[in-house]
């Protein structure tokens, strides 16, 4: 079946955000900042915001369970756009090459709250056709929900579309739905394993 379509996942692959920007102005110890984002600003904490939860009740929640790191949890959204870097150069003008023969989309796990100020730093984004972004959808990946509904939204077909992220556990469940799926590492790998599937 031919390819149409290009669904792009943001962080990691088109946008370098990390918390450790913002925390490595505030941490003298690396150690003691590697702790902080293990223990108390989790993985884990951060998705929930991904899947809708509001910045506030996230925050406050924290601040009571460690109060003694009330000033420290206010930074992560205080200061968040300090952890949104610049764009992955590299990703960015594989993305201009394909928008000239493909249509692309955005599947995003991203908080509703923050995702315009990404909007409105990086111009790239004005190439997608669409965006399912799931802080505003409530659902977030791997769960195949909000893959489908991409689909749906914009009735395209799986087998026509080839899926990009960083993370191993959403490129499995695409390529479970029909996807041509591949697991981002760096520019130059994703444009060696996209050459095994398209043209460019």
């Amino acid at each position: 079946m031919k390819i149409k379509n290009i669904v792009f996942d943001f962080g990691g692959v088109l946008v370098d955000w990390n918390p450790r920007h913002l925390y490595k102005n505030h941490f003298q110890d690396t150690d003691a900042m590697e702790s902080f984002l293990k223990n108390i600003c989790t993985e884990a904490w951060n998705i929930e915001q991904d899947r809708g939860r509001s910045l506030s009740e996230a925050t406050m929640e924290l601040q009571q369970n460690f109060p003694e790191h009330s000033a420290m949890i206010a930074l992560f959204y205080g200061e968040w756009e300090t952890m949104l870097q610049g764009e992955i150069t590299g990703t960015v003008a594989l993305l201009h090459q394909l928008k000239q023969k493909y249509t692309l989309y955005g599947l995003t796990n991203w908080s509703a709250e923050t995702i315009d100020i990404a909007y409105s730093r990086f111009s790239f984004f004005k190439e997608f056709e669409g965006i399912v972004v799931s802080g505003t959808e409530k659902l977030i990946k791997p769960d195949k929900r909000i893959y489908q509904l991409l689909l749906n939204r914009y009735s395209i077909i799986a087998e026509e579309s080839i899926f990009i992220d960083d993370n191993i556990h959403n490129v499995n469940a695409a390529q479970e739905l029909g996807f041509y799926a591949i697991h981002f590492e760096n520019p130059e790998q994703l444009k060696a394993a996209l050459l095994t599937i398209i043209k460019l």
